[in-house]
């Protein structure tokens, strides 16, 4: 039975420089507003050191509600001072988040999800980790925010202007949207992309369903120089890659055409089915194929009737992966087609390249929205396939 670890007052000299640290780290991105780093950073551990120390060593405990109550309107008039609204907005987020800090460290709430029997560097090393993953994904999922709020800009421009910053309505419109679904050019390539992309996700799903179950056979000789070969697609660079297939295509006439693309973009996908399908067939037990044979089903019927059903889900899932891999791909449809075979991602390169088009972020708010359902369908099937797996008799 598990045994809870008890919440319990820390001390003040550990508490107040722990807040502080992150008062630091976040005046690192004030101060970076406001000209001055070293500034941001020092005046946020003192002021925030100092708050905890008013919190948890001046103040009665039961009166932890109206001290944070009391920081979140501070931090909201000072974010008002000093950036208008959105300092405001971003203002009353920080009260809410240190007011909620500083009492989770210095009455020890820190400690309650965690073994009691962690040292004080254990449970230093837990955080910091934590606080290490959620920095990468912060890292890495900022430009995609920033892109967001980008496409709604009523005015031609790539950076956020004075009236969006303001949150006026003036400043915010769907014109990219409209410009999309009217220009002409930007259907065609929509078009191209929804013609290319299911193409090659058949062929890659098609093939590489089964390459991964050939190759699952351990009877099958060298499989794992094979299985090396076929999924080089993903670690031979694009560039190489599409300069291969231009030569080899304009040398047997699929350069410049539509079946030319999908080919080479099956190519792409045949990979990542590879591998999805693989990792399903692992807890795949094989005596119901050797079952269904005894019954009498010929290999085709096994397949469709028995091997199928269960791997369906690692089967959809590299189909996926293939789609996206599709429709997101530029490097390889510039080489490879041609003017006819323009698709999305290769206007969206030409209009960063050559009319610097807006539109080009209402496009990639799509593509965002597109590739967040397919994933999300792609953790569903994930976690449908562990439970069929835990099922199975092996």
């Amino acid at each position: 039975m598990a045994v809870e670890t008890q919440a319990v007052k820390q001390p003040i000299q550990f508490s107040a420089p722990v807040v502080g640290a992150a008062g630091g780290f976040a005046g690192v991105f004030v101060g970076a507003a406001n000209g001055s780093v070293l500034m941001g950073i020092l005046l946020g551990f003192v002021i925030l050191a100092a708050l905890a120390f008013v919190a948890l060593a001046v103040l009665d405990p039961k009166l932890e509600k109206t001290f944070k109550l009391v920081l979140i309107a501070v931090m909201a008039v000072a974010g008002y001072l000093l950036g208008g609204l959105p300092g405001l907005v971003v203002g009353a987020i920080f009260g809410w988040f240190f007011g909620w800090f500083t009492y989770w460290i210095g009455m020890g709430r820190h400690r309650v999800p965690l073994p009691p029997y962690l040292t004080s560097g254990q449970v230093l090393w837990e955080y910091s980790f934590r606080v290490i993953a959620g920095a990468i994904f912060v890292f890495l999922i900022t430009p995609i925010l920033v892109v967001m709020p980008l496409s709604f800009n009523a005015e031609d421009f790539f950076t956020f202007t004075p009236e969006m910053l303001r949150f006026d309505p003036e400043g915010y419109s769907l014109k990219h949207y409209r410009d999309f679904f009217t220009s002409s050019e930007w259907q065609q390539a929509l078009r191209n992309s929804l013609i290319i992309a299911p193409l090659a996700t058949l062929l890659s799903v098609s093939f590489g369903t089964l390459a991964a179950i050939g190759l699952s056979s351990e009877h099958v000789p060298f499989r794992r120089a094979i299985m090396a070969i076929l999924i080089s697609p993903m670690i031979v660079p694009l560039i190489i890659s599409a300069a291969g297939m231009y030569f080899f295509y304009s040398r047997i006439g699929l350069q410049g055409t539509l079946m030319g693309v999908v080919l080479a973009h099956a190519a792409l996908g045949i990979p990542f089915v590879i591998i999805t399908v693989t990792a399903t067939l692992v807890g795949f037990d094989r005596s119901l194929t050797r079952a269904a044979a005894n019954m009498g089903a010929d290999p085709v019927t096994t397949f469709f009737r028995v091997q199928m059903p269960l791997i369906l889900p690692g089967v959809i899932s590299g189909g996926l992966f293939a789609f996206i891999t599709s429709f997101d791909e530029v490097v390889v449809v510039i080489f490879v087609g041609s003017a006819q075979q323009q698709t999305l991602p290769w206007q969206m390169f030409t209009g960063l390249r050559e009319q610097i088009s807006p539109t080009i972020l209402a496009v990639a708010t799509i593509l965002v929205a597109i590739s967040i359902m397919l994933l999300t369908t792609v953790e569903i099937l994930r976690r449908r396939s562990e439970k069929m797996r835990g099922m199975s008799p092996g």
